[in-house]
């Protein structure tokens, strides 16, 4: 009996600490961020226009914001942990500006982020047959633009410049996850997305290049998520086949492997971008690795149901995750509890699962070389 009270102990403060904000354990002045959905933290929403995307509407934001804000989730974002941990305020989206038609500040960092951003371009992946339906045409070089436009207003002259950007942090991703899921979730076989690996990279590669240049210096490049353990995915890929799955957390080995393949494609990349700029700090940052310990030991990070289940969604399914019904919609149903869920509504996941991707990242263990840049840690 006195184990099984310390355990409700334990898992009390952890559910209790989820709600606290990150403690600052940064000293970056302003964060740039590139990337899609699962950094954008309004933008997509904005460029929608008078069309308006589940996202916009409960129960997305509903854990945190007590209202949508445009991000992919039931509340916070990875980056919005790292805002906090830098003691900023939470990244404000680029496309703010055109919205408000008015000056906003951006002094402490813009957002460039838009969900359903590819890395590629449309054009590149017709001429490869994939004639998919893209949510949206701002590409990596289109957040590339927007920041060269951005950057004038933030500084004048090339020594201010050096000194602006050397307390700021630029993440470049996470991208490329939807040129691999448009194909997949147009029913293509897996090859269609290993097939595109090298060009995700050459032109994550590239971008994160072309900042350097422009005067970041130091610069976060973080790669796949375990595909394979998104809701959607296994539901869309459904197999009866044992041996397709992972023994340990019943994710898909296959998709995971398109993730494995890309994360170490990306980090070949970025030893190539070490040696040519010596003077930049390039930290390549895990998520896979850090988002498979809550997949491998749920219960240990508090997720008490089905992990691989979506929280918001169709109940049909094995997955909670049927495409034809979008959390939010009709027939969709949300969970009680989404802290005890790491899916969220099938291809984004709940604020707690964020938060202990991002505490991984800046407790310096899923980021190399360590994204920490001050004595103290978030521990838990």
């Amino acid at each position: 009996m006195k184990i099984n009270m310390m355990a409700i102990v334990a898992f009390s403060f952890l559910i209790a600490a989820r709600s606290l904000p990150v403690k600052q354990t940064l000293n970056y002045k302003s964060i740039f961020n590139f990337g899609d959905s699962l950094s954008d933290t309004g933008n997509f929403l904005i460029s929608a226009g008078v069309y308006s995307p589940s996202i916009g509407r409960p129960p997305y934001g509903q854990t945190f914001f007590n209202r949508s804000t445009g991000r992919c989730s039931n509340g916070r974002l990875i980056i919005d942990f790292i805002a906090e941990a830098s003691g900023l305020p939470y990244v404000i989206p680029y496309l703010q500006s055109v919205r408000t038609n008015c000056t906003v500040n951006f002094n402490k960092g813009a957002n460039f982020a838009v969900a359903g951003a590819t890395a590629n371009d449309f054009n590149f992946l017709k001429e490869r047959g994939l004639s998919v339906t893209l949510l949206t045409n701002k590409t990596l070089d289109v957040q590339l633009d927007w920041f060269k436009k951005l950057k004038p207003s933030l500084c004048k002259t090339k020594p201010d410049c050096d000194q602006y950007f050397k307390k700021s942090l630029f993440f470049v991703g996470e991208i490329g996850g939807n040129d691999y899921n448009y194909p997949l979730l147009a029913f293509r076989s897996y090859k269609h997305a290993i097939d595109l690996v090298p060009s995700v990279i050459n032109k994550i590669i590239n971008v994160t290049s072309a900042l350097i240049e422009e005067g970041a210096v130091t610069l976060v490049v973080p790669g796949n998520l375990p595909i394979g353990c998104s809701a959607v995915l296994l539901e869309r890929f459904s197999d009866d086949n044992g041996s397709l799955y992972d023994t340990r957390n019943n994710c898909s080995k296959p998709l995971n492997n398109i993730a494995k393949l890309h994360n170490a494609k990306l980090q070949e990349g970025l030893v190539t971008l070490r040696q040519k700029y010596t003077h930049a700090k390039i930290i390549y940052a895990d998520y896979y690795g850090s988002a498979m310990q809550f997949f491998n030991s749920p219960s240990k990070y508090g997720f008490t149901g089905s992990v691989l289940k979506a929280c918001c969604g169709g109940k049909n399914g094995r997955y909670n995750a049927k495409p034809n019904v979008k959390c939010g919609g009709k027939g969709s149903t949300t969970c009680k509890n989404p802290s005890t869920y790491a899916n969220w509504d099938g291809i984004h996941l709940t604020e707690a699962a964020y938060h202990h991707i991002a505490t991984g990242l800046i407790s310096g263990r899923f980021t190399k070389p360590s994204l920490n840049n001050s004595s103290l840690f978030l521990k838990f």
